[in-house]
């Protein structure tokens, strides 16, 4: 009975045990009917993205397709991809070469159908772990397709494109052989210096054929794709010979070199064979005059755009004015125009159009010989650009936040930087006491600058640049007042907003792209107001006096409307302390940035190894002559109209008596040596007459009458149509809400800016302070 009872309880409980493993098989059945419904979807998504992939052709894979470049006009100036081009085929291709390339790339390239899933999962693995490796997920047919077919930018890796690269990697797989795809990919990769190809590349860099290249030289070539401008043996030797002994080492591990030979081969340096770069030849007069430009445009389409200028076939259209581009280029490389004191001195020039943005001309150096694309100093060097920071950095943001005037009193006194022994001067050691917005910018005295900057705050003076399209890899500092690293390029549009009613265009060289497909992609700057109109116009009017009587007179162009400014950087006391060649009167750099309403140009002047050659005076004059001759003939070339400037309503005139503070308006009763005619914001006018410069009522009424007109018998035409409604609204709207800032700011005109900074407050013209014969000091030329 017992063992009837136990058989019939184990009968119970072995027809039990399945009902409580029915969830984990329910579950376990429903993982994969998702992964199935996962697969499928994914099945299908690839095969609608691969359905609607583009075709790809042999004349694609084989790199032959140039790009041509012209000018504004249509001209054509350059074809780009085929004139140095060694294309490698056949026996020409060492087997060293492929070895090295499918160890580092690809190492199933052999076995795989285009794409390699083992791989893609490794890849994956990789990304999700954190880990890093030689290879990524693609192949080497891939990194073809990508190459040929598809954009290179960043954000055009979608999954969309990673489904057709892989579908049309897989059809190029089966219609080419390995070796010909192989082929393909070392003649279209790109490595530095404008070489695309490694036939190519071995005659840029060893002036030899593949087939004479040493197994270091050709394990160098085969990794620079990853990263050409990285492993550029010129520029970065030591990265060139870490990764070229990084495919020296995946060939060792690939068996198809044995440790000793990549241990003589990682012995080689990686500089030797190198040909001299100053080699490299231009293949025409066109080609020199144009080299910084289509240097730039070359940059440029591959940033907006992703596609590569030199397989890719485009025509493109850019702003170049091929007049003005050669007369520029023969004011710097000739001593017909501006007389240079040699052929070291270098320069940057950028010169644009102020009311779109078009870059029109470019000059990156003089004297360059026949070096391609060589280094372009008005893009790719950033120098000090000394006292041009200020109407950028100092008084334009004082104008548009503080409301400041062109007559606004600033103390030109002693200055020492707050927590240093460092004072501040000028190239003549010289403090003027207190004078105005006008004269210190126009005369450009740096106390004032940097006592305005201080005032202005360094957050919103950094603010305002950025709407100008400059920006700093650092924070700005005091010091930064008179002078920042900056280019041409970028000065030369920032001045732009000035002389455009404050509306700053990103500049731009290339005007369309036509492509081979028959599509057209156009390009414009969009205009964005990086500033009141009475900030531009009131600056511009200051400008003005720069080149008419201030530090800028050298630029002057008789009956031309212009405005400017002059910049020098000088040498610290440890750089001449330290140096045999240059002395106290030197400059490191000069600068000369200036704008009509049609053109604005920025000019650098300096040596590429200032601590050993320095800028003599005369010599720091050269950028302001460079100016002035490229200016004077794109004037006249171009037959443009000389207008002034439009006075718009949002700013006021008056005549002011000369040592009011705050201002007072000039009586009637003023002799003309005692009124000076100043600019205002509407709203922040000075309302009060000077007591003793009128005689009666009668009088008061008729100055007061005269002071509120605005001048505009020197003005011709409009700086923009519609600055002057909105930027009444804006002055409206500061008249009430910084009414404090303006009560302050001018109050502050006669005590001391700073008194924890300044040691001398006395307002005593033309102080004359001898430098001191050791310590630190602080000087601007200009």
């Amino acid at each position: 009975m017992a063992n009837k009872q136990t058989r019939v309880a184990r009968h119970k409980a072995a027809t039990k045990r399945p009902k409580k493993n029915r969830p984990i098989r329910r579950i376990f059945l429903w993982l994969i009917g998702i992964f199935v419904a996962l697969l499928l979807a994914g099945g299908g998504l690839f095969t609608y993205y691969a359905m609607s992939a583009p075709k790809i052709t042999q004349a694609q894979l084989a790199s032959k397709s140039s790009s041509v470049i012209y000018d504004s006009t249509g001209d054509k100036i350059r074809t780009l991809g085929q004139e140095n081009r060694r294309y490698a085929s056949g026996n020409s291709i060492p087997q060293t070469l492929k070895d090295a390339i499918v160890s580092t790339e690809d190492r199933r390239f052999y076995s795989n159908f285009g794409i390699d899933p083992v791989r893609i999962l490794g890849a994956a693995f990789s990304n999700v772990s954190g880990r890093t490796g030689l290879q990524g997920g693609s192949t080497l047919t891939q990194q073809l397709v990508k190459l040929a077919v598809f954009s290179t930018k960043q954000s055009d890796q979608t999954l969309k494109r990673k489904a057709q690269e892989a579908w049309l990697a897989i059809k190029v797989d089966r219609a080419y052989s390995k070796d010909q795809i192989l082929e393909f990919y070392l003649n279209k990769v790109y490595l530095a210096n404008g070489v695309y190809g490694m036939g190519t590349a071995a005659h840029y860099y060893y002036g030899k054929p593949l087939k004479q290249l040493s197994l270091a030289q050709l394990a160098l070539i085969a990794g620079m794709p990853q990263a050409p401008n990285t492993y550029d043996p010129y520029v970065n030797p030591k990265a060139a010979t870490s990764r070229r002994n990084l495919v020296l080492q995946a060939m060792v591990d690939n068996k198809k070199i044995s440790s000793e030979q990549a241990q003589t081969a990682k012995a080689e340096p990686v500089t030797a064979g190198l040909v001299d770069q100053h080699q490299q030849k231009n293949n025409s007069d066109t080609d020199s005059v144009t080299d910084a430009y289509v240097s730039q445009v070359v940059a440029e389409v591959k940033k907006k755009t992703g596609l590569n200028p030199y397989t890719d076939g485009l025509k493109i259209h850019t702003n170049l004015n091929m007049k003005i581009q050669r007369r520029l280029y023969d004011i710097v490389n000739t001593n017909n125009y501006v007389n240079f004191p040699d052929n070291l001195l270098q320069t940057g020039v950028t010169m644009t159009d102020t009311k779109t943005g078009k870059v029109l001309a470019m000059i990156g150096g003089r004297k360059t010989g026949d070096v391609q694309f060589g280094l372009n100093r008005a893009v790719q060097t950033s120098r000090s650009n000394g006292s041009t920071i200020k109407p950028l950095l100092d008084y334009a943001p004082a104008i548009e936040y503080l409301n400041y005037s062109t007559y606004q009193q600033l103390d030109d006194t002693k200055y020492v930087y707050a927590g240093t022994s460092t004072q501040l001067y000028d190239w003549d050691f010289k403090y003027m006491g207190r004078i105005s917005l006008r004269t210190a910018l126009a005369q450009s005295r740096n106390v004032p600058a940097v006592r305005t900057l201080d005032k202005v705050g360094i957050d919103r003076a950094t603010k305002f640049v950025k709407g100008l399209g400059i920006t700093f890899p650092r924070p700005l500092e005091l010091q930064n007042a008179i002078g920042a690293d900056i280019s041409s390029l970028d000065e030369a549009a920032a001045y732009a907003a000035f002389g455009n009613g404050g509306t700053y265009n990103k500049p731009y060289l290339i005007n369309k792209i036509d492509k081979p497909d028959g599509t057209t992609e156009s390009f414009e700057s969009q205009g964005a107001r990086a500033m009141k109109a009475s900030t531009a116009y009131m600056i511009t009017d200051v400008l003005k006096d720069t080149i008419s009587k201030g530090t800028g007179t050298n630029a002057q162009i008789s009956g031309l409307h212009q405005a400017g400014k002059t910049g020098t950087t000088n040498y610290s006391t440890e750089e001449l302390e330290n140096s045999q060649s240059i002395s106290s009167n030197m400059a490191k750099d000069s600068w000369f940035s200036g704008y009509t309403p049609h053109y604005s140009i920025s000019v650098w002047t300096g040596y590429d190894q200032p601590q050993k050659h320095g800028l003599t005076s005369s010599e720091q004059q050269i950028a302001g002559s460079i100016y002035r001759e490229l200016m004077q003939y794109a004037t006249t070339a171009t037959n443009v109209s000389n207008k002034n400037w439009h006075k718009p309503s949002s700013v006021v005139a008056a005549n002011i008596l000369k040592g009011s503070n705050p201002a007072e308006l000039a009586g009637s009763g003023a002799s003309s040596n005692q009124v000076t005619r100043e600019l205002f914001v509407r709203g922040y006018q000075p309302t009060k007459i000077a007591s003793g410069t009128t005689s009666s009522r009668r009088n008061n009424r008729q100055v007061s009458s005269q002071n509120s007109l605005e001048s505009s018998s020197s003005d011709f035409s409009s700086m923009l149509s519609d600055s002057s409604s909105a930027d009444s609204a804006s002055s409206s709207q500061a008249s009430q809400s910084t009414t404090t800032d303006q009560a302050s700011s001018q109050s502050s005109n006669t005590q001391n800016n700073n008194q924890a900074q300044d040691q001398n407050t006395t307002n005593n013209n033309n102080q004359t302070f001898t430098p001191p014969s050791g310590g630190n000091q602080s000087t601007d030329s200009d």
